[in-house]
């Protein structure tokens, strides 16, 4: 049963200087939050701006990446996790289910930069002896007005001094850093939705033979995880384990391979994180055609597959265009134009 809610002031609005620390981010540069005021003692009104074009987020001229909406969450979460239920900064905080969909129209870039409203609410927060905090929280995003998403997360904030003991050897940011296997060669930018091999979070997997990332329909498919400790936008500050929004982007990235030669837009996913992926371990990234009824959607389950544990598994959900039809052929005896 959850216990009540810890009572805390908190002012109407906070300046953007202040939010922007709340984000999770060092370099403020690449926070997306503007804003936040509370709404109720669970209920958060998290601003966030888009920019016209991310470097990162905005995977091609038409169309921001389903990766920027949750990069939004985390950091909408964040702010509000800390703001508004009083979490203390330097707590660790770790997903453990994120379920979220995202309108392909809303994703379509523009000219301008653009507004992005976060409603936050926390369902459940239960607060432990130890310090540990376990929540729930649900999130309605509009974008310009516009219906953009919702989202459904259910993390733990942990303080650091018990974080770091259940981390042992292996909670040292820096250490961790260190230990981290050299990234992989990327596979082909466009084969995973993406234009610059920097940003290719998947290499081919050798552990497996030559023929498993190439099956048949149907048939399981293997990635190894790329991952680039010098990427700044991914690795925006040393960590001690590989973040989440990396695998979500693999997830994307594999989603996208899958469906190649034709394109897809990823548009809902639903990710249970079962064990912390390590830097100094090679991670497997297997892919396997679940099916679907739907025409135009595109179904997988995808995993992370570590020292033989399955350190994630993700159902993510793609629309894939139907493939533009064949000219008409011309009926025999017809003359040439």
């Amino acid at each position: 049963m959850a216990t009540p809610t810890r009572q805390r002031s908190v002012s109407s609005r906070s300046s953007a200087t202040d939010v922007k620390q709340y984000a999770g981010k060092v370099d403020l540069t690449e926070v997306l939050v503007t804003d936040w005021h509370p709404v109720t003692d669970r209920t958060h009104a998290v601003t966030v701006e888009w920019p016209a074009h991310h470097p990162f987020y905005t995977t091609s001229p038409q169309r921001h990446g389903l990766l920027f909406f949750i990069e939004s969450v985390r950091q909408a979460l964040s702010v509000a996790s800390h703001l508004g239920l009083g979490v203390p900064r330097g707590y660790r905080m770790g997903w453990e289910r994120l379920t979220c969909t995202a309108s392909p129209e809303a994703l379509a870039t523009g000219p301008d930069p653009s507004v992005v409203q976060l409603t936050i609410t926390h369902d459940d927060v239960v607060r432990r002896k130890s310090g540990v905090c376990r929540l729930t929280a649900r999130v309605q995003a509009t974008r310009n007005g516009l219906p953009l998403g919702t989202a459904q997360i259910g993390y733990t904030a942990y303080p650091t001094t018990l974080y770091d003991r259940l981390r042992g050897a292996r909670a040292d940011a820096q250490a961790a850093f260190a230990r981290a296997l050299p990234p992989g060669p990327a596979v082909e930018p466009a084969l995973v939705g993406r234009t610059d091999a920097r940003d290719v979070t998947l290499a081919p997997d050798t552990s497996a033979g030559p023929d498993t990332a190439a099956g048949p329909g149907g048939t399981p498919r293997r990635w190894a995880l790329r991952s680039d400790t010098g990427h700044r936008v991914l690795f925006d500050h040393p960590h001690d384990h590989i973040p989440g929004m990396v695998l979500l982007e693999a997830v994307i990235q594999a989603a996208h391979a899958d469906a190649a030669p034709r394109p897809v837009v990823p548009v809902e996913l639903d990710t249970v994180f079962h064990r912390y992926v390590e830097f100094d371990l090679p991670c497997a990234i297997v892919t396997e055609d679940t099916g679907t009824d739907e025409p135009g959607r595109q179904r997988r389950r995808i995993s992370g597959v570590q020292d033989g544990q399955t350190a994630f598994t993700t159902l993510i959900t793609g629309i894939v265009p139907d493939p533009a039809p064949l000219p008409r052929a011309r009926r025999a005896g017809t003359a040439a134009g």
